[in-house]
């Protein structure tokens, strides 16, 4: 069983949204990333689907999105992106889909791993961060925290964390984010969120401080699925 992983799908069935405005590349962008999906993932893997999963503004809109991500190969494991505004309760969504499991302070097995993570936030010294991002930096981080605690409790010491967003600021500095990741000996930290290729140097890459760090936002994988485990 593989684990692959892809962030930012952008899929807009039902609404009006074509991403290529954000460049050339994302002309066809869907079929491009369901056919890396269909010629990568088989139906015994595991994919990370990374947040702003579909442009549907209510669940009723993302849903036709939904369906055609169950429908592709392997099981899948969502976060909630910035832009997930269709996204209800976990509760709820998790009793839609048999192959689709929806993570926020819970976690998932894979293999001899365990699956956590959140939404995250935009981090302190970002150009735009003020009093209100504070409040919700450190609610997600909370929020990463008992998903990783929970998988703790059962015995889990091999964890794999997925969030939205990218773990620092543009300058790549400490954050509460790098600081729990660092507490739990994360092996990985798989993230999305960026998107054009100057904002890809914004992003933490490779490994620091024994976690290894990843970005899967579909552009910067040129619309490919990447597989993180063997």
């Amino acid at each position: 069983m593989s684990l692959y992983a892809i962030g930012d799908l952008h899929f807009s069935t039902a609404v009006n949204k074509p991403m290529d405005i954000f460049g050339k590349n994302w002309i066809g962008h869907e079929e491009k990333i369901i056919n890396s999906w269909k010629e990568s993932v088989r139906e015994e893997d595991t994919v990370l689907v990374l947040g702003d999963t579909s442009w549907g503004i209510n669940l009723g809109e993302a849903k036709e999105d939904l369906d055609i991500i169950s429908n592709l190969p392997g099981r899948k494991i969502l976060i909630k992106g910035n832009h997930d505004y269709w996204w209800t309760t976990v509760t709820s969504l998790n009793k839609m889909y048999e192959n689709m499991h929806f993570l926020q302070t819970n976690f998932y097995e894979y293999e001899d791993y365990a699956i956590c993570g959140g939404r995250g936030w935009i981090c302190p010294n970002d150009v735009k961060f003020d009093e209100d991002d504070e409040k919700i930096y450190i609610r997600e981080e909370n929020r990463i925290r008992l998903s990783i605690q929970a998988a703790r409790k059962k015995g889990y010491s091999k964890i794999i964390v997925i969030t939205h967003y990218p773990p620092t600021n543009d300058k790549l500095e400490e954050s509460l984010f790098t600081k729990l990741f660092e507490e739990y000996n994360i092996e990985k930290v798989i993230y999305g969120h960026l998107h054009g290729k100057e904002s890809f140097k914004m992003g933490l890459k490779g490994e620091r401080n024994g976690v290894e760090y990843i970005l899967a936002s579909c552009d910067y994988t040129d619309f490919n699925l990447i597989k993180v485990q063997d």
